[in-house]
């Protein structure tokens, strides 16, 4: 059986370009004992894939999730047509085994998807997969948040910022998001209903953020880096806890030559800051309760997504590209 798969061709200098990655077809053997043969329906483009990209060699596979069907099984714990979730790559078709040492960087065993009750399945690449369970654990389990609390949520309106900022807002938080775009910025007002958002490219973040927490702020959940964290971070309570889930705003940067930001630590030192970085892979044994209650709440109907998909493998660094410079609200997908 013939599959497709993109390959990096050469290491990003600076934001990807469409001649980064290279389709590249291959012959799959036939199956053995504990493999499992997988068909994608859609591929997950995300930031990670940007950041982790050094750590791969021109001819890797670019990594990533998939929502993919069980074509052919030869594991006791999958059978055909079985919908799963997996770190399969960009690729058309996949032998794999689930008990096995993946070869992907960023990896978990496969897992089935459970019933969505009519709800799109591309949702278990976004608010009922990994962004789901990053903003689910990352966010109650480190920021420990409470009613009242003021809680600031940079990359607001991505896939892991809006769900945090609707998880803070339903607890009875005062949440603060901060976005790149006015059209994201409304997105957040008048459909989260955050109490306050702010266009970082045109508001001065130091006083927006003053004027709603003038206190100072209980917990910040970091996607960006950069000096809008450490403008969040000056502004924080005393003890208060930052939960550090990426750095988009230096991803597309030269690694030899990294952006330099004003110096944080006479905030975590003077303000005794409970600064914790966190990959979700440390909660993947429990990614099932994640995936349940927010099911629950999506159900329950305060707990909204918003999807922006493309359309074709083909499509794939259009995709991821767009997604890097900010063009999605919510989660970025590719259907096969």
């Amino acid at each position: 059986m013939q599959t497709k798969k993109f390959v990096l061709v050469q290491h990003f200098g600076g934001l990807p370009k469409p001649s980064d990655f290279k389709i590249v077809e291959e012959t799959l053997p036939a199956l053995k004992n504990g493999e499992i043969l997988t068909e994608a329906i859609y591929i997950s483009v995300d930031p990670y894939i940007r950041a982790y990209s050094v750590r791969m060699s021109p001819g890797d596979t670019i990594t990533a999730f998939q929502v993919a069907k069980v074509l052919e099984s030869k594991h006791p714990d999958y059978k055909p047509d079985d919908v799963i979730v997996g770190s399969f790559g960009w690729r058309t078709r996949v032998i794999t085994a689930p008990d096995g040492q993946s070869k992907e960087i960023v990896s978990a065993k496969p897992y089935k998807l459970p019933d969505l009750g009519g709800l799109p399945l591309s949702l278990g690449l976004g608010i009922l997969g990994m962004p789901g369970c990053t903003a689910y654990f990352g966010f109650l389990e480190l920021c420990d948040p409470k009613p009242g609390h003021i809680v600031v949520v940079s990359g607001a309106a991505g896939a892991v910022g809006s769900h945090v900022a609707q998880i803070a807002k339903h607890i009875g938080c005062i949440v603060i998001g901060i976005t790149g775009s006015d059209e994201k910025v409304k997105y957040l007002l008048d459909e989260l209903k955050l109490d306050a958002a702010f266009n970082y490219k045109k508001s001065d973040l130091a006083t927006s953020i003053a004027s709603i927490a003038p206190k100072g702020i209980d917990s910040y959940f970091d996607n960006v880096g950069g000096e809008i964290s450490s403008i969040v971070m000056y502004q924080m309570k005393q003890l208060g806890r930052v939960a550090v889930c990426g750095s988009i705003s230096s991803y597309n940067a030269d690694a030899r030559s990294l952006p330099k930001v004003p110096i944080l630590q006479p905030a975590i030192v003077m303000k005794e800051l409970i600064v914790q970085g966190f990959i979700v892979l440390r909660w993947a044994n429990r990614f099932d309760e994640s995936i349940i209650q927010n099911l629950k709440w999506i159900k329950e109907g305060w707990l909204k997504y918003r999807e922006k998909v493309f359309n074709g493998f083909e499509s794939l660094p259009e995709c991821f590209i767009d997604m890097l410079q900010g063009g999605n609200i919510g989660k970025a997908v590719v259907k096969l």
